[in-house]
């Protein structure tokens, strides 16, 4: 398996230590699991959750238009 370096204060260094040893895990599994959830390409888990949040008169949404408007295209 491929390792990364990582250089960063001690500050940061005790809390990824503290971090790691309250999830019962190694500081390499605890950085690679917040790497691979930060470079992730989902939604946030509570992200379906702010449907309907806004609560704004001016959102609202478009009727749909016929393609009898459209602009005719080239065909390729």
């Amino acid at each position: 398996m491929p390792q990364v370096s990582l250089y960063i204060d001690k500050e940061t260094l005790i809390k990824v230590e503290q971090l790691a040893q309250k999830s019962h895990t190694s500081i390499s599994k605890w950085v690679g699991t917040k790497l691979k959830r930060l470079i992730k390409d989902e939604y946030p888990d509570d992200f379906f959750e702010l449907f309907g949040a806004i609560q704004d008169p001016s959102f609202k949404r478009p009727e749909d238009q016929s393609f009898d408007a459209d602009i005719k295209r080239l065909n390729l």
